[in-house]
């Protein structure tokens, strides 16, 4: 047969075929949305931290002008239900979260009413009008005040701020440490950051009256559990409910949730008959969608005299906020899950408590529980360094799970699905040229100069998941048609916003069926178009959305070559399918094209016995395992001595995630990923006062790196297939942001262990850093 006749793209650095729309203003948006007769909605939400509600006043504003309805807590009682929050825990304490307070607030931002109006002017100018009369409470804000006797309760009909309680024991702990000839212990803080998405969160409903068909448009990463919960959420049949997530300017976890301006804009459509929408603006933004991290370990590890990992004891403590979200009380597990990171680790004790605050509910943030758990490991691996004054790529190496120990089990009873550590630090090491850092280093210091060289080898859980290991399903479906035409109409349950899988996709497609990569579209967030999907989180668009499309792909290849055969009166054991021609194997003048398989599968005037007409397959995917994508980071960092100001010189990655679809967005994914791991260590940071006022409440105190603030990243991969789906691919989504954080904040340390100094707590800001090198404290 002769050469194919389409290029390989499968690895191929192909340039997005999305950004031509959304670089030139093509894109809509939720908020762009115009429909007829559309309402607007705007939220009464509290000043207060911790307060009951005394009154709701509605009189002058139900008598403005333009204004058609507001509805309390109170209205909705009974209509509409409570929140909703997937987990496995047992015994968690679940207080309703109600779309709207009745009789208590319990953060600020939390809402009292909803104002809806014929504009979006008239309904703020309304919504200053309802007069909430409040009693204010003693606020809870600090996390271990919080678990104390005598703490004000967030919910006091639960008896105690602590909503759950995670013990997790492998091995003797105890025994570990009796044994050990180092015992080291640290308090480590993974501060609260606010996720900013560059689209605020939006929401469109409209209600058909004469169909009974609800149309919902949001800004969200997860359209059909959207749909799921409207249903149990409303009362509504789950097939008269249509999510359409258009496009999305970010998400970050943030939008991997069910919220009540969702379920109220959809209450309000159906009762109103009218659409209603509702935008955030980025203040409200800050206070009402989800926060992310906010978790304080206390650790106490012990280790041989060669530095090797004996026991390890954790004392975790997670900041839910004031109410539980989605996926609230699950993500501190991962952090559970993945406490062993890259290295042999037998024994481990952890007792994790999940408490409420009056702050703004945590849930998923880029990395979701893993960035906590790779600071953590990372942070002790350098502690053991500077404790046996050993070199910190030498103490991992000591540690690591061996290349040939895959697939391996670690303490806490995942199994790692492969991995070569080693050989991604040595990579690290040689590009980076460590040595020769060193050196540098120690001439630098010599003069005076402040230098630090940061290391943080990572492994993250990703392709979520098995859906034994998830509460609403961890499977993803895809169907694939090819059209009359020779086009291609792939329809996936992922909802991309901004992870590029209509390339990557669409890349798949062309090289296994040999089109051209123009002829294929790729469909998603809308679920009548598509009606199955989990979503797009967990890193698991290409490992787990990706292999239900190669599955799907395998169906239309073998059905091609079924009637391949029949056209050439052949077996089709003899048929190979290269680029777009399917042929007879050792007689390369004997092939049709695709062309010509698709018009016999839809002329149908001609079909093989046994076999439909058409050209077309639909595939769930259920993952057996998760995926452990890993890699090395190194970054060197310069210190002005005077100020205290970190100048980040070089960052250095080697990174594994299996095998890549498009080198170019994985590099991109990294970029965006590291930049938000630095962002932490160095710059964001959520702070409320003690009366629970959220300080850094605009973008005018809550601190973003400017890309002038970022090093040129310098980037590099080994690769490491998965067994657990037909790609080999990992996931990179949220790797820069694992292995980021601790890299920097190792960078700094170092550059600062000349000073005495063994800790710095994110974010590193130059005031702390320049207090630190004067008092020779860690802070």
């Amino acid at each position: 047969m002769m050469a194919t006749t389409v290029p390989k793209l499968i690895g191929a650095r192909i340039r997005r075929k999305e950004d031509p729309r959304l670089i030139t203003g093509s894109s809509t948006y939720t908020d762009d949305l115009k429909l007829p007769g559309m309402l607007s909605m705007v939220l009464v939400r509290s000043p207060h931290a911790h307060a009951r509600i005394t009154e709701v006043d509605l009189s002058e504003a139900e008598g403005m002008d333009g204004v058609v309805a507001i509805v309390t807590g109170a209205d909705l009682e009974g209509t509409v239900a409570g929140l909703p929050v997937a987990h496995n825990l047992e015994d968690l304490k679940e207080p309703p979260h109600r779309p709207r307070s009745i009789d208590k607030v319990r953060y600020v931002g939390d809402a009292v009413a909803a104002v809806v109006a014929v504009d979006p002017s008239r309904a703020r100018d309304a919504a200053e009008r309802v007069h909430v009369g409040y009693e204010s409470l003693e606020a809870v804000v600090d996390i271990e005040a919080a678990t104390e006797d005598g703490s004000p309760l967030v919910h006091e009909e639960e008896g105690s701020n602590i909503a759950f309680e995670f013990p997790f024991l492998a091995g003797d702990v105890d025994e570990a440490l009796l044994n050990a000839d180092v015992v080291l212990r640290l308090r480590l803080m993974n501060q609260r950051q606010i996720p900013v998405a560059l689209e605020p969160r939006s929401v469109i409903a409209q209600f058909d009256r004469g169909f009974g068909k609800m149309t919902l448009w949001s800004s969200t990463q997860i359209p059909h559990l959207l749909r799921t919960q409207l249903a149990i959420g409303l009362g509504f049949p789950e097939h008269s409910i249509r999510v359409i997530a258009p496009e999305v300017g970010g998400g970050f976890g943030s939008k991997l949730n069910v919220y009540a301006e969702e379920f109220l804009a959809a209450h309000l459509a159906r009762t109103l008959g009218r659409p209603v929408k509702w935008t955030a603006d980025r203040s409200e933004g800050f206070l009402a969608t989800t926060h992310g991290r906010d978790q304080l370990n206390d650790v106490e590890v012990g280790v041989d005299g060669e530095g090797r990992l004996l026991g390890m004891r954790v004392r975790m403590l997670q900041d839910l906020g004031a109410y539980h979200q989605l996926l609230t009380p699950a993500i501190p597990t991962l952090t559970v899950l993945m406490l062993p990171g890259c290295y042999r680790l037998p024994n481990l004790e952890v007792h994790l408590s999940g408490v409420f605050t009056n702050k703004t509910p945590t849930d998923a943030y880029r990395g979701a529980g893993r960035p906590e758990a790779t600071f953590l490991i990372e942070r002790v691996m350098d502690h053991i360094a500077a404790e046996l004054d050993l070199d910190p790529a030498e103490v991992r190496r000591r540690n690591f799970i061996a290349a040939d120990d895959f697939p391996a089990t670690t303490a806490t009873e995942l199994i790692y699905d492969s991995g070569d550590y080693q050989t991604a630090l040595d990579r690290l090491l040689e590009v980076a040229d460590y040595a020769g850092l060193r050196r540098e280093q120690k001439e630098r210091r010599a003069r005076g100069e402040v230098m630090g060289i940061g290391l943080s080898t990572y492994v993250e859980i990703c392709g979520i998941g098995p859906s034994a290991a998830l509460p609403a399903g961890g499977w993803e479906a895809c169907t694939v048609e090819v059209r009359r035409t020779g086009a291609v109409v792939v329809k996936t349950g992922i909802s991309p916003h901004g992870q590029g899988q209509e390339t990557t996709f669409a890349q798949i497609v062309a090289d296994r069926l040999g089109v051209p990569i123009e002829a294929v579209e790729i469909a998603h967030g809308d679920t009548d178009y598509v009606p199955e999907g989990i979503g797009t989180f967990g890193s698991r668009g290409m490992a787990v959305g990706g292999a239900a499309l190669s599955l799907a792909l395998d169906t239309i290849r073998a059905k091609a070559k079924k009637f391949a055969a029949h056209l050439l009166e052949a077996h089709e054991e003899d048929i190979e399918y290269e680029g777009d021609r399917l042929g007879i194997k050792g007689a390369p003048d004997r092939f049709v094209t695709l062309e010509d398989v698709i018009g016999a599968a839809y002329l149908a005037t001609d079909l093989p016995e046994g076999v439909e007409p058409g050209l077309a397959a639909t595939h769930f995917f259920e993952p057996p395992n998760f995926t452990f994508p890993f890699g090395a980071h190194l970054c060197v960092v310069d210190i002005d001595p005077e100020t205290g100001e970190p100048t980040l010189r070089r960052y250095v990655g080697v990174d594994d995630c299996g095998n890549v679809i498009n080198p170019m967005i994985v590099d991109g994914q990294l970029h965006g990923g590291i930049a938000q791991g630095i962002a932490q260590a160095l710059f964001e940071e959520a702070v409320y006062d003690r009366n629970g006022q959220l300080v850094t409440g605009t973008l005018m105190d809550y601190a973003l790196p400017k890309a002038s603030y970022l090093p040129n990243y310098e980037l590099h991969r080994t690769t490491t297939p998965t067994p657990v789906n037909p790609l080999g691919a990992k996931g990179i989504g949220e790797a820069g942001t694992v292995g980021s954080s601790p890299c920097v904040i190792n960078a700094i340390v170092d550059a600062l262990s000349p000073y005495g100094v063994r800790h710095l707590e994110m974010p590193a800001r130059p005031e702390k850093i320049w207090r630190a090198m004067g008092s020779g404290a860690s802070e």
